[in-house]
């Protein structure tokens, strides 16, 4: 796979540096069930990597000593890390939201059928990855036969009261096939609603559009068809300076299986650690005890597609809608 990191670390977006710790999302894992295009991870069947028990011990120490509210589980498929039911419980104990970034056909894999109803009785959070409410669209995102088991997934998660009980989140992740930057958020979350309750029954609480980012596969991709080039002049063009305030690298901190902290998900898969305290990369065992803010953030030119138009975070849009 072509890497994209050489073209992105030398930047001029601006400077921004951190502000009161909020989120700690943990990447449990490489391994996942699925080879997506859009995976910014370079996720598959074949990756190996998995946070272990001591590091989840750690990951649950930080939590104690610092004022998180939200830890946000992700991958891969996090639930095939052998310890994801305990990090769950340990901090769904401490009264933390948990938000675990579901594939929803994991929900069907052999092993795992009674995860929902884990899930439903930890109060977790759960934020499905379904790129489109049309079947040909997913599966050519996301492989054959994955929309229907998306739909059998999504169907169980409302028997069990997601998406109806105010207590039981269900939010739906859409990222754009292409070179495009996602619609209007608000827009397309009426048309997945209409869509999925009028075709299958389907409710659920609200739609996050995310920006696909120029590395690891999609980046590959975009190298391999001479198309890097035009879609960082998409996101540069898009820039809005007023999502700076609200980019989700400034109230989070993400961390790799191994433990190793960095700015955002997607610092991670470019190999861009925190710096803090002259350390040229730091550890969780490093900031058990350290304040972060006002600690410079680790920028490169792909911080353009948090910033383009509408904004994009793991939360879906900055902005309701970009100026016209």
């Amino acid at each position: 796979m072509l890497d994209t990191r050489p073209l992105l670390v030398s930047t001029d977006f601006p400077a921004i540096d951190r502000a009161v710790l909020e989120t700690l999302q943990v990447n449990l894992g490489y391994k996942c069930n699925l080879s997506c295009t859009h995976c910014h991870v370079n996720a598959g069947p074949t990756r190996s990597e998995l946070m272990d028990r001591d590091t989840v011990d750690l990951v649950l120490e930080f939590i104690e000593q610092h004022p998180v509210r939200v830890l946000d589980v992700t991958g891969g498929a996090p639930e095939l890390n052998p310890h994801f039911r305990y990090l769950v419980a340990q901090a769904r104990s401490m009264e933390v939201e948990v938000i675990d970034r579901c594939n929803l056909t994991i929900l069907g894999e052999p092993g795992f059928e009674d995860m929902a109803e884990f899930l439903a009785a930890q109060g977790v959070t759960v934020t499905a990855s379904l790129p489109c409410y049309l079947e040909q669209n997913v599966e050519k995102q996301r492989g054959k036969g994955v929309y229907w088991e998306s739909i059998a997934a999504l169907k169980q998660l409302n028997s069990l009261g997601y998406g109806r009980d105010p207590d039981m989140q269900l939010n739906l992740v859409y990222n754009p096939d292409g070179l495009n930057l996602p619609p209007p958020q608000a827009a397309l979350e009426a048309d997945y609603k209409r869509e999925l309750r009028d075709q299958h029954g389907i409710v659920f609480n609200s739609l996050f559009t995310i920006t696909n980012m120029p590395i690891s596969r999609f980046g590959g991709m975009l190298l391999a068809k001479g198309l890097f080039d035009q879609y960082m002049l998409i996101l540069r063009d898009s820039y809005r300076q007023e999502n700076l305030a609200t980019v989700m690298c400034r109230n989070l901190l993400s961390i790799d299986y191994q433990g190793y902290v960095y700015d955002c998900d997607f610092n991670q898969m470019l190999g861009m650690p925190l710096i803090a305290a002259g350390r040229p990369r730091s550890h969780l065992r490093d900031l058990l005890a350290q304040d972060l803010r006002g600690n410079p953030i680790m920028i490169g030119d792909h911080c353009f597609g948090c910033t383009a138009g509408q904004g994009s975070s793991c939360g879906g849009a900055l902005e309701s809608e970009p100026d016209s």
